[in-house]
């Protein structure tokens, strides 16, 4: 269904461990710098937050440094690359143990804060171009939804899973992690495969033409207010799930089937115009998939920024994921006078 594992064991090559140069400290700070990339791409899918994976790999870097200054921690480290990955792994389960307790008392759907990038990746006047951290993150990117599904492991489920299929870490380094055999280490990930691969979990195995097509045609069909073409273009077992972090009134539960899922689509975008008026657009990439950036003003006035995130399978959605928590879009630049409704092609 997602491809992460096929495609992503072919780059093990790539995130192997070398040799440690155990060389003068700028040269290993050089030496971290080059692998914060990578780690932060690791965190932030098993965290589904780029401020805790920022957070995570800022606390690698801490206890890095702590073991520079430490001889016999220092001569623990032969193999930097896979050192910080262990590092920052545990460090991320530490936080998903206690965010399920967080995530439990959240108000509504939980999303995780999307990654937007402009579709042309070059620089804008107004400066929406991605920073190295985006550029980071989106690397190697499978999505939101399987950010969402991933939801669903237990946290050293999806710690063996992300390391594994879509890293390629060896199973002795995740056991290593999880403090736990190699077998358990194996099963750990083969669990985590199943739930991601459940029938119920969104498919989305579109290529950017794909994407672009469908969403020119989700697009339309919105737009006309067409019930019947916007049910033409969603998928039977479509699922549509929106995060408003208890500040804007949302669906408390996914709202499932092409029906129930279009009339839902069309009252918010009916409602998008009674209220403001103004409903402004732009295509975009959302956690390395077409997507949308959307603007207009709630009832009472305030300003509403949505992002929504389409997964596509055989030329249907099979979900919209549309994430209007104001704390996780406060790094977004506002949409320009000219980013209208439609969005440009």
């Amino acid at each position: 269904m997602w491809g992460a594992g096929r495609e992503n064991r072919g780059r093990a090559g790539r995130y192997a461990p070398r040799q440690w140069s155990g060389g003068s400290v700028r040269e290993m700070v050089a030496e971290f710098e080059a692998e914060r990339g990578r780690l932060l791409g690791v965190a932030h899918r098993m965290l589904g937050s780029r401020s805790e994976a920022e957070d995570a790999v800022q606390e690698t870097w801490l206890r890095y440094a702590a073991a520079l200054a430490d001889p016999a921690a220092r001569a623990e480290i032969r193999h930097l690359g896979a050192w910080l990955t262990t590092t920052c792994a545990r460090i991320c389960l530490d936080v998903l143990r206690s965010a399920r307790v967080r995530r439990e008392a959240y108000p509504g759907q939980w999303l995780p804060e999307p990654v937007v990038t402009p579709l042309d990746q070059g620089p804008r006047p107004d400066g929406f171009a991605p920073d190295p951290a985006e550029r980071a993150v989106r690397a190697d990117q499978v999505g939101t939804a399987l950010l969402v599904v991933l939801e669903r492991l237990a946290p050293e489920q999806r710690v063996a899973f992300v390391l594994h299929d879509v890293f390629a870490v060896p199973f002795a380094q995740i056991a290593e992690v999880l403090g736990t055999t190699d077998a358990a280490a194996r099963q750990l990930a083969s669990r985590a495969r199943r739930a991601v691969h459940a029938p119920d979990a969104p498919r989305h195995t579109a290529d950017a033409v794909e994407q672009r097509h469908v969403l020119a045609a989700f697009v339309t069909a919105v737009e006309s207010g067409d019930l019947a073409a916007l049910v033409r273009v969603l998928a039977p077992d479509v699922v549509a799930v929106g995060d408003s972090g208890g500040h804007f009134p949302a669906a408390r539960r996914p709202v499932l089937g092409a029906d129930a899922v279009a009339r839902f689509l069309l009252g918010l975008f009916g409602r998008a115009g009674r209220y403001g008026g103004t409903l402004r657009s732009r295509r975009v990439l959302v956690d390395g998939v077409e997507g949308l950036h959307l603007e207009t003003r709630h009832s009472d006035g305030r300003p509403l920024r949505v992002v929504a995130a389409l997964t596509v399978d055989e030329g249907r959605v099979t979900g919209v994921f549309h994430q209007l928590n104001p704390e996780k879009l406060g790094d977004l630049p506002p949409l320009a006078e000219e980013d209208g409704w439609p969005p440009r092609w």
